[in-house]
């Protein structure tokens, strides 16, 4: 009987991990080789160039391209990482529980937030988090204006109660035209200027913890297994 070493599963080295995020963002970014061609290549022959007319010695020049192709390697990179970051969005787009993915593996340092929903709409799903930082209680609603906006209003009382004074701000992800894409949640967030201390954040953060615990994630997206890449 074969007996089991109890190690753990050993996790793919950093050049696997690049190999996985090209190939998965290539089969639905048709265009990405050639961006990142393109990354490299300006870099490079903005070496060659200096190499030629701003150095004499040989090792000079040799260290010109180096650093070009140095350079290009590196921007190649970020050209990948931003298109896989833009492509793990497009296939989270409209899907129910993607603001609460983002909010889980994007959310930035000073803001408390879950990817549990505050309030559900059993019937069509539509959904409204809770996000918490120095501008205050952000409900972020997913799904139209149309149908979120009871779950809204009964969650801004619901804070009122709780944290007078408070400030809360409202972002909407969805089909209408004043709403923002799950791109930009974390870009509006940082756009709210900050009222609160670091202790009253914390302070509001538990006394809304105290209410009645977070709902189901909607049905259509794990908020687990879906992290778009961070930069």
């Amino acid at each position: 009987m074969a007996r089991s070493t109890g190690r753990p599963a050993k996790e793919p080295g950093r050049a696997k991990q690049l190999l996985n995020v090209f190939t998965m963002t290539r089969k639905v970014d048709s265009s990405l080789i050639w961006w990142m061609l393109l990354a490299f290549l300006v870099p490079v022959l903005v070496g060659v160039v200096l190499a030629i007319v701003a150095t004499e010695g040989v090792f000079g020049r040799i260290l010109w391209i180096v650093l070009g192709a140095v350079t290009g390697f590196l921007a190649a990179l970020i050209v990948m990482n931003r298109r896989a970051e833009r492509a793990a969005y497009n296939r989270m787009e409209g899907q129910q529980g993607a603001v609460g993915a983002v909010l889980r593996a994007t959310l930035r340092r000073g803001w408390r937030g879950s990817e549990i929903p505050v309030a559900v709409n059993p019937r069509t799903r539509d959904a409204v988090y809770r996000a918490v930082g120095k501008p205050g209680v952000v409900l972020i609603a997913e799904g139209p204006k149309g149908r979120t906006q009871r779950l809204l209003d009964e969650e801004r009382r619901k804070v009122t109660r709780v944290a007078p004074n408070t400030p809360v701000s409202v972002l909407r992800v969805g089909p209408d035209d004043d709403a923002i894409r799950l791109a930009q949640i974390n870009r509006s967030l940082g756009r709210l200027k900050g009222k609160l201390t670091r202790a009253e954040v914390l302070a509001v953060s538990n006394r809304l913890e105290s209410l009645a615990g977070g709902v189901p994630v909607p049905k259509g997206i794990d908020p687990t297994k879906t992290r778009p890449v961070r930069r």
